[in-house]
């Protein structure tokens, strides 16, 4: 019998980032690739809306400098981020407090000494001074603040042994927090030995950030990584909106490689069919869609729970006195989990002269989510809002892969010889996690087809006139 003409090696159905990247490994080794892709553009939930010359993530997810396959990845080169403020911005007690790495510290062991409490943005003008006692300078006397036991971060004593214990975590190898025992997050944090307010006024906040997780359900095991990368690197966001890293993946891939607005309705290990070309022959296919439309194509396939989220986006004139910081509400006291002014971390997602307010709520919204962000809004930066313009106000309700215990790290990605699978849902729910599936399913793809076997040279996708 002849052998199949195949029109690829590997077929990749979805240009997420999972997608793209295991993409790239693939045709850096030799082997024919076609990435098919439903949409009309690539990047999957990295999606961001431009509206008069201001660029609106739907999700808004924080991405670390410390991700290592932000570096690892090919075609990721050209890719600029721009980071926040050191540390954290948080609102408690009526007033801003900086949680951030003692300046200089940092680098690979995260040698993150100290956690401090400043006063370092405008108090909101309702907010009391805090009571001042005299310090002895040769010459004259000078005040300096008097300890504030209701900072978020408690008192000095409280702020080294946060210190201490971030910088412990941030030296641990990531296979040794993967070892650790499994608990939901929430109740990892009652076992660290650290005081409550600094807990629930720190942590607590932090980590609903970073996990999309406000009742922090999170296994503990995840909770350590994004806490890890936190103490070992900046917070910050990709220049130009989050699908500058997905399309900046899909450019760097061979011309032709890409094929959007192509809907494949089945796969096998040898072929997928699609709804506009009919079949397509391979010798591999590669699901990496989300979970959910992953299921579909592969039945039996686990579906996770999901965590929504909403982002809502302002513009203003004036800029809130916060700078480039992460801004967090120490305090939980309404619907916004943290906010930014990100037209100052980023200035190409805002045209001159206006300032992009973009504002992320976790869990069911509220009713009128506007209202409630703008009112959570002025208390949070200290400034009137009623004459903000709202840009946009995206809610998605499938936004993160929930990732509650016991959950599996490093979920299989090989389903058969011929049929594989990628995804934040196989690994963590993160930008960081996505990026190391793909890495994980091109390796097991590249090893069950042979390294340095000829591969075919790829055919053409078939055109199909479209009605006007």
């Amino acid at each position: 019998m002849l052998e199949p003409a195949y029109q690829a090696d590997v077929v990749v159905v979805g240009a997420g980032v999972a997608g793209l990247s295991a993409a790239h490994r693939l045709t850096s080794a030799g082997v024919t690739t076609m990435v098919l892709e439903a949409a009309h553009g690539v990047g999957g939930r990295m999606a961001t809306e431009k509206v008069d010359g201001f660029r609106l993530d739907r999700i808004g997810q924080l991405l670390s400098t410390a991700y290592p396959e932000l570096r690892l990845t090919p075609g990721l080169d050209g890719l600029v981020l721009r980071p926040f403020a050191s540390g954290v911005l948080l609102h408690g007690d009526g007033r801003h407090h900086r949680a951030g790495v003692q300046p200089g510290a940092g680098g690979a062991r995260g040698a993150l000494h100290a956690v401090r409490a400043l006063a370092s943005a405008p108090r909101p003008p309702s907010a009391p001074r805090p009571p001042r006692r005299p310090v002895a300078v040769p010459g004259r006397q000078v005040s300096v603040p008097r300890s504030r036991p209701g900072a978020p971060l408690g008192t000095a004593v409280d702020q080294a042994r946060l210190g201490a214990a971030l910088s412990r975590l941030a030296g641990t190898p990531a296979e040794r927090l993967l070892s650790r025992p499994e608990l939901p997050a929430v109740e990892a944090l009652a076992a660290r030995g650290l005081p409550a307010r600094t807990i629930d006024g720190f942590l607590r906040p932090l980590l609903a950030a970073l996990l999309c997780d406000p009742g922090l359900t999170t296994s503990s095991r995840c909770a350590d990584l994004a806490l890890r990368a936190f103490a070992r690197g900046r917070l910050c966001l990709p220049e130009g909106g989050a699908d500058a890293l997905p399309e900046l993946l899909a450019r760097t891939l061979p011309p032709g490689t890409v094929h959007t607005g192509v809907r494949v309705t089945s796969v096998s290990t040898t072929s997928v069919t699609t709804a506009e070309h009919g079949e397509i022959r391979c010798r591999a296919v590669l699901v990496a869609t989300g979970a959910r439309a992953a299921a579909e194509l592969l039945p039996g396939l686990r579906v996770p729970d999901f965590h929504p989220v909403t982002v809502v986006h302002h513009t203003t004139d004036e800029p809130p006195g916060t700078g480039a910081s992460l801004l967090l509400d120490a305090d939980l006291g309404g619907p916004v989990a943290h906010t930014a002014v990100v037209s100052l971390v980023d200035p190409t997602r805002a045209p001159a002269g206006r300032a992009l307010v973009s504002s992320t709520v976790l869990g069911r919204p509220p009713g009128d989510v506007d209202t409630a962000v703008r009112m959570h809004l002025a208390r949070l930066y200290g400034v009137p809002t009623a004459r903000w313009e709202t840009l946009a106000v995206h809610h998605t309700a499938e936004a993160v892969p929930a990732m509650r215990p016991p959950h599996d790290l490093r979920r299989p990605v090989r389903l058969l010889a011929g049929l594989y699978v990628c995804g934040d849902h196989r690994d963590t729910s993160t930008v960081q996690g996505a990026l190391h599936s793909g890495h994980r399913v091109s390796a097991a793809i590249l090893a069950d087809l042979g390294a340095g076997r000829s591969m075919h040279v790829a055919e053409p996708v078939p055109t199909v006139p479209r009605a006007a």
